[in-house]
Formats: C-alpha cells, sequence, structure tokens
C-alpha cells in the first residue's frame, strides 16, 4: 500500500526557508506516511526551485498568488490525503503521532501554532491565533492544513485568491475542521521587523475587512505595501 499523504507547499522565492520546512518532514516519511513532496511556485527567482528538484518534489508553476498555488499544487498531488504546509513554517517533533490518529477520520485538521522565537509577545500572538482556531474554526495557513481529497473537493477546493484563501476554505469547512495534537512552527521574522503588536493589529484588521466583504485583491495590494 502506497503512503497516503501528499505534502503541498506554495512557494516564492523561498529558498532561505524552505530546507527547515522539508527537514521536518523526515519523521513522516520514517513513519511510512509521506507518498510526494509537491511544490506550487508562483515565479521564484532564488534557489528555490534547485532545492526542490533535489529533494524530489514535483514542481507545478504558475502565477504567484497562494490561493491559486495552492488549487493548482493539490489539484496536481496523488494522495488521499493533503498536508499543506507554508515554506517558513516546519512541523515540531512528534507530528507523525498526531497525524497518524486523524487518518482514521476523514475530514479537515489543523495544527497548533508555535512561533521560532521567545518572550510573552511571541506566547501571546501564538496563544491568540489557537484560540481563534478552536472557538471560530478559524485557522490561518502558517497552521497548516490536512485534508482528505474527497472533503476538500466537497468545498470546492482553494478558492483561487491572493489572500485570505485559508481564511475562506475555513469557513467552507466550518464543523469538519478539527484540532490536532501537533505544533506548526513558523518563522516570526515579519514580527521582529514590523514590530509583534503592529502586525498584530495589521492582520487583525485584515480579518475583519475580509470577514466584511473587502475584495480579497484590494486587501492583497494593501498587505502588501
Amino acid at each position: 500500500m502506497r503512503a497516503p499523504i501528499s505534502i503541498v507547499i506554495p512557494t516564492l522565492n523561498a529558498g532561505g526557508r524552505l530546507p527547515a520546512c522539508l527537514g521536518s518532514l523526515s519523521e513522516g516519511l520514517q513513519a511510512g506516511l509521506v507518498r510526494e513532496l509537491v511544490i506550487s511556485d508562483g515565479g521564484s527567482t532564488d534557489g528555490t526551485l534547485a532545492f526542490a528538484e533535489e529533494a524530489g518534489a514535483r514542481i507545478v508553476t504558475g502565477p504567484a498568488s497562494r490561493g491559486g498555488q495552492l488549487r493548482r499544487g493539490t489539484q496536481a498531488a496523488e494522495g488521499n490525503w493533503l498536508l499543506v504546509l507554508h515554506a517558513d513554517t516546519r512541523l515540531a517533533e512528534g507530528w507523525a503521532e498526531g497525524v497518524t490518529a486523524a487518518l482514521s477520520q476523514p475530514g479537515a485538521y489543523h495544527f497548533r501554532l508555535a512561533f521560532d522565537a521567545s518572550g510573552g509577545m511571541a506566547k501571546a500572538v501564538a496563544g491568540w491565533a489557537n484560540l481563534r482556531s478552536r472557538l471560530f474554526r478559524l485557522p490561518y495557513g502558517d497552521q497548516g492544513l490536512l485534508i482528505d481529497r474527497a472533503t476538500l473537493e466537497s468545498v470546492g477546493g482553494y478558492p483561487d485568491q491572493p489572500l485570505m484563501e485559508d481564511v475562506a476554505l475555513a469557513r467552507r469547512l466550518g464543523a469538519r475542521l478539527h484540532p490536532l495534537p501537533a505544533t506548526t512552527i513558523t518563522s516570526a521574522e515579519k514580527y521582529r521587523q514590523q514590530g509583534w503588536l503592529r502586525r498584530g493589529a495589521r492582520n487583525l484588521t485584515t480579518l475583519a475587512r475580509y470577514l466584511a466583504g473587502a475584495d480579497p485583491e484590494a486587501l492583497a495590494r494593501s498587505y502588501r505595501r
């Protein structure tokens, strides 16, 4: 029997972060969980694709848009289960056990969030993200997503939009989203550069605008600025 999970990672000039992300997958490889690695690239000009090729990944290319990249990547994947990760996120030790237990029950699962930073602000921001995910079932993409193909297809797959594709999918999934007893560790680089409070407030404002009906394209332009 072939391994059940296709790992899908969207990339755009992610060469500096991708090695750590892929390194964290070794636990799943040893447990016989990982069937393939799919890299959905949006036009990288650094060493991302060379590293992906060295890792034996199937590479899918197209315009830069995280929602579009994830849609192409998940459609190209062959596994009955999909594990979607961001390139600047790695799986914490022990993740394979939690994922294995979830495979017996089709549905959608997100990880607990932690940052690769210490201190009270890192814990507070991660704590809010984990609380939001449990209370409102709105995990972000940096918390990872484990989902079986039938469940993903039943809600139309990832929407082809440049921002908030994770929230859009979570809203479609609703009560089918469940927490996993496993953790993703994501990069705190943008928080360190912009400030924890400023970055956190910006993310919350973007979420509120999206939930109020703002156009994802306009939000993406504002977010990039």
